[in-house]
């Protein structure tokens, strides 16, 4: 017979044991185990818990005889025990939201929405975009630059990420066009996008960048540091910073799609490592900027050098904008 009374916390021997006496009063707490096929410590255990539920009672002729309580009255008394601790947790429950409500509140008052916040410490961005990640509704929409993402930066992102995708959230990811050569950020993008997320690359990014629901964004305080950032809510500047994320996204290539090069032989990375090294940037700068090494940046350099015949970096500079690659 399956359990029926296990809602009201009784195991299967305590179960069997009532509803066995509830059959034959006059069975023993000897003739038990043989007619259940239980042992005696069982059988003993099973007394022991119907009788703190109130299942059991001493008889009235023989206070060492052990008698059930009828299900009109044991059952039901146990019945009303639960539903008067449902009524209490349920005012728990409301007395927590109402806590919550206050604190949010005092919270928004202190953070002065709308000149924006600053954090610095990475348990406070982290804190923040948890925050952040629970009032999600709609979207979120992310720049991650840095080429290879770290093991704790992975997997400080897989809980949100995998809330958020839960819940049916729009995940767009755009990453450097060099974590293709980076394995565990490889594996991490497929696992994002196996949940429903989208993954694309770029050559480039402007900067680290996270926009939830197009209303709130949160960027570096300064591009060269990652413990500090800051969390916008203005309309124009959000809405300019959704711009240009859905500008780079339209032209970033999805992760399962090759990096293939043009009829030049040039690849996005060739073309956005000429415009970094045309703004002035040194080969680490680019290096930064393209998530690879200085030696992988040499490298490049050294292909779109042969690409256009030129000696040096300052003709191959000049033949490229005479090509409008700069463009």
């Amino acid at each position: 017979m399956p359990a029926v009374l296990k809602a009201f916390g009784l195991d299967h021997a305590s179960e069997a044991v009532y509803l066995a006496l509830l059959r034959s009063p006059a069975l023993t707490e000897c003739e038990l185990p043989a007619e259940l096929g239980l042992t005696e410590g069982e059988v003993t255990a099973a007394y022991e818990q119907l009788t703190r539920l109130s299942l059991l009672r001493s008889s009235w002729e023989d206070p060492l005889v052990m008698r059930p309580v009828v299900p009109e009255l044991g059952l039901k008394a146990l019945l009303a025990r639960k539903e008067a601790e449902l009524a209490r947790r349920r005012h728990e429950i409301e007395q927590c939201q109402a806590a919550i409500e206050v604190v949010l509140s005092e919270v928004a008052c202190a953070r002065r929405y709308t000149q924006g916040e600053d954090l610095v410490g990475v348990d406070a961005i982290r804190d923040r975009l948890v925050e952040l990640g629970a009032g999600t509704r709609f979207q979120v929409l992310a720049f991650i630059p840095g080429g290879g993402q770290s093991e704790a930066a992975r997997e400080s992102s897989r809980p949100l990420d995998e809330e958020l995708l839960g819940r049916g959230v729009d995940v767009r990811t755009t990453f450097l066009d060099s974590v293709r050569n980076h394995q565990p950020t490889t594996d991490y993008a497929h696992w994002l996008t196996e949940r429903g997320g989208q993954v694309r690359t770029v050559p480039a990014l402007p900067m680290r960048m996270i926009i939830v629901d197009r209303s709130v964004a949160m960027v570096p305080l300064d591009p060269e540091r990652t413990d500090a950032a800051t969390v916008l809510h203005g309309k124009g500047v959000v809405a300019a910073m959704c711009a240009l994320f859905d500008l780079v996204w339209a032209g970033a290539a999805p992760l399962g799609d090759s990096k293939s090069r043009d009829p030049h032989g040039m690849s996005g990375q060739h073309y956005a490592l000429l415009r970094i090294l045309d703004q002035g940037d040194t080969d680490l700068m680019a290096a930064r900027k393209l998530g690879v090494s200085e030696r992988t940046v040499r490298r490049l350099i050294s292909e779109v050098m042969d690409l256009l015949g030129a000696r040096s970096r300052f003709q191959a500079g000049a033949r490229a904008a005479d090509r409008a690659w700069l463009r």
